[in-house]
């Protein structure tokens, strides 16, 4: 909820995310603490300053898109099979997306695994580890622009196995090389609401 565009609502639930996340305990401190800085931040900020804020960190920069396979494809053809996976895993578990919703969207996939259904659970949980890279160097991208959002991002990794071996490899490729380049002719896959830099999950 807390990468979904800043929206009115959004700032209005901050003291119920607060309360949920205050009720984890301290052994949960890993996930819960990453989170301060951003309530925080939702909190204390204007929400002109929000909206743009939110567009210039996840809409302008190619290694901070919130679209995972963005990571993995780019701006290619490949990117329209892998988004109709993304879908197949969601229909496979009886998960309805929104209209405008991309099921890529980082904040889509975690909604899926907080439905509390254990087959929606693992479904989100394979959707991640399986474009972990992508995830990694979005927290690592996030870390090193001193984003407030960089926290929510910290915790969902920190939800995940350790990185090894392949895993650990490709990270360390994405960061080098970054997210394929464009491609010619996409139009058919990607109308515009599909690339990461139009617009958020609004």
């Amino acid at each position: 909820m807390v990468l979904d565009y800043p929206s009115p609502e959004l700032v209005e639930a901050v003291p119920r995310l607060r309360h949920a996340l205050d009720g984890l305990g301290p052994r949960s401190a890993h996930l819960t603490v990453p989170f301060d800085a951003l309530l925080e931040h939702l909190e204390g900020s204007r929400a002109t300053e929000l909206e743009a804020e939110y567009v210039r960190t996840f809409d302008l920069a190619r290694r901070r898109s919130l679209y995972l396979t963005y990571y993995a494809y780019g701006d290619t053809r490949k990117r329209g099979v892998a988004l109709v996976e993304f879908k197949q895993a969601f229909a496979g578990v009886g998960y309805e997306l929104a209209a405008d919703e991309l099921p890529d969207h980082l904040a889509v996939v975690l909604e899926l695994g907080s439905t509390g259904e254990p087959a929606a659970q693992e479904a989100a949980m394979r959707l991640l580890l399986a474009h972990r890279a992508g995830l990694e160097l979005l927290r690592l991208a996030l870390l090193d622009a001193g984003s407030p959002y960089a926290g929510a991002v910290v915790a969902v990794c920190a939800t995940l196995p350790p990185l090894v071996g392949k895993d650990r490899e490709a990270v360390a490729r994405l960061a080098a090389e970054g997210p394929p380049g464009e491609e010619v002719g996409l139009e058919p896959f990607a109308p515009p609401s599909y690339m990461p830099d139009t617009g958020a999950r609004r």
